[in-house]
């Protein structure tokens, strides 16, 4: 048989409120591989870090590829984006003066083949406050041809001053789940294939990101 790519797309709060890991298994049917794209939390508190999410699937999972993430940031009072950072070639550079020192790569290590592109703020203020735009620009590299191609999104970020309570114990829920999801993904009983599974933590809500069976 021939491989298979199963890809897939929830918005955060389907994700988090009852979509497992086991269901994702279940449907892949094969079971080669998953990328699952989850919504970025769109709430920061103020003098706290602060995960700004962006996954783009690859929908070739067995042709090489290369990607390029760019991203770009319009304050509140600003008219027009302007180029925030930048990663390329294992490296990321900060390119707004505003948060220099501020932001971090939070995305795929230790490959060109990037999928997500996520940044992490460092010691968030009321001036992050915004749109933020981020940007793929992936390479699919076949044998006699290449083929470029290109995903944007966009996410509005509120800065607030304080965590609700119910954010908090909304947060211990989610982490009580991703523990869940893990146990029923690599019990051989319940998943009728090896399965990997990766959970990227953030803030308030968690990033599914891949899993991979063999054949």
């Amino acid at each position: 048989l021939a491989a298979r790519r199963f890809w897939v797309r929830f918005p955060a709060p389907v994700f988090l409120h009852g979509v497992s890991m086991f269901s994702l298994c279940m449907v892949a049917g094969l079971c080669r591989g998953a990328c699952v794209e989850v919504d970025s939390d769109t709430e920061a508190v103020a003098n706290e870090g602060f995960k700004l999410g962006c996954i783009s699937c690859k929908m070739r999972a067995e042709v090489p590829a290369k990607a390029v993430v760019t991203w770009g940031f319009r304050g509140a009072d600003d008219q027009e984006f302007s180029p925030l950072y930048e990663y390329e070639e294992k490296r990321g550079s900060v390119l707004d003066p505003r948060f220099e020192e501020r932001l971090d790569w939070n995305g795929s290590k230790n490959t060109e083949d990037l999928q997500d592109g996520s940044i992490y703020i460092l010691n968030v203020t009321f001036n992050d406050t915004g749109t933020y735009e981020c940007t793929f620009r992936r390479t699919l590299i076949y044998t006699n041809y290449n083929f470029e191609n290109s995903t944007t999104k966009q996410i509005r970020l509120r800065v607030v001053p304080k965590r609700k309570n119910r954010d908090i114990l909304v947060q211990i829920l989610v982490q009580i789940q991703i523990l869940i999801q893990i146990q029923i993904c690599f019990s051989p009983s319940l998943c009728p294939c090896r399965a990997e599974y990766l959970a990227v933590a953030s803030e308030s809500k968690e990033n599914c990101g891949a899993v991979q069976e063999a054949e």
